[in-house]
């Protein structure tokens, strides 16, 4: 789903311990990081794209977390240049997201990165600091992870 200006409709995963620790996946074959994250299908509400995503991406359902709050706009960013498909119809300048904030009720056990989606997209996860991803993601993703956690990051603890 791209709007007018560009944009493709997208939702993402903060998840957090009960250390409030986050949840950081390593893309599969390459050394970089990110949250979960995932497009939205056509009819579908951010909260029914963030639990789909969150199933294909982490293996994790409903029952493995609690939903703390989200992101009160959408949150935008610009992918690179090289990065722009500009043979595709309509043209995707980059992505809008509604952020997520889930406490983790499982057990590492519980999560599956390979099992649930067309094509896994993790190869690792570990527990990191909150504010570590924000330093460590992308240069293009910088600042909306930085605005993300700053929203976000007064609803920990009050779940």
């Amino acid at each position: 789903m791209i709007d007018s200006e560009g944009y493709r409709a997208n939702v993402a995963v903060v998840l957090i311990n009960d250390e409030k620790q986050v949840f950081w996946c390593r893309r599969i074959g390459q050394d970089a990081w990110q949250f979960p994250q995932g497009g939205m299908d056509e009819g579908e509400t951010p909260e029914e794209a963030m639990f789909r995503e969150l199933r294909e991406e982490t293996g994790l359902l409903p029952h493995h977390v609690d939903v703390v709050g989200r992101t009160r706009d959408w949150l935008k960013y610009n992918l690179p240049e090289h990065l722009v498909r500009h043979h595709s119809k309509p043209v995707c300048i980059g992505q809008k997201q509604v952020w997520f904030l889930l406490q983790f009720r499982g057990t590492a056990q519980d999560v599956d990165l390979v099992s649930h989606g067309d094509r896994p997209e993790f190869d690792d996860w570990s527990w990191v600091d909150y504010d570590l991803p924000a330093t460590q993601v992308i240069d293009f993703k910088k600042d909306v992870y930085q605005r993300a956690m700053q929203e976000l990051k007064h609803l920990i603890g009050q779940h």
